[in-house]
């Protein structure tokens, strides 16, 4: 987590609270890190942190805005912001897709827990 808030607050992310979110929670076996946070301003913000050797497709897309839907659900509040740190290949139509739903799209190399 560490690296994560390093990387973010090189991208003007401060977080007075950031917490990592259990998938079992939501339902979700998938392979990947969720974080909450709440930013300096008192903005909710996701984060979620994939790390996987193929492609990352429009269907990996639809799956992710799944799993937030779940976590607002969840949580009984919405995000302000949405962040995708990503260190895969993206597909265009992928990134497309997330950047008119307002996500942040960071493409990283990040070696982390979660």
């Amino acid at each position: 987590m560490k690296n994560i808030v390093e990387f973010l607050s090189k991208k003007n992310y401060i977080f007075k609270v950031l917490l990592k979110i259990d998938l079992k929670l939501l339902g979700s076996r998938k392979k990947i890190g969720l974080f909450e946070g709440v930013d300096t301003k008192s903005n909710y913000v996701t984060i979620f942190k994939i790390d996987q050797k193929s492609r990352f497709v429009t269907k990996n897309a639809k799956e992710i805005e799944e799993l937030l839907a779940k976590l607002i659900k969840l949580k009984q509040h919405n995000y302000k912001k949405k962040i995708l740190l990503i260190s895969s290949p993206l597909c265009s139509k992928a990134k497309k897709y997330l950047e008119e739903l307002k996500w942040k799209i960071y493409e990283n190399r990040l070696k982390d827990e979660g």
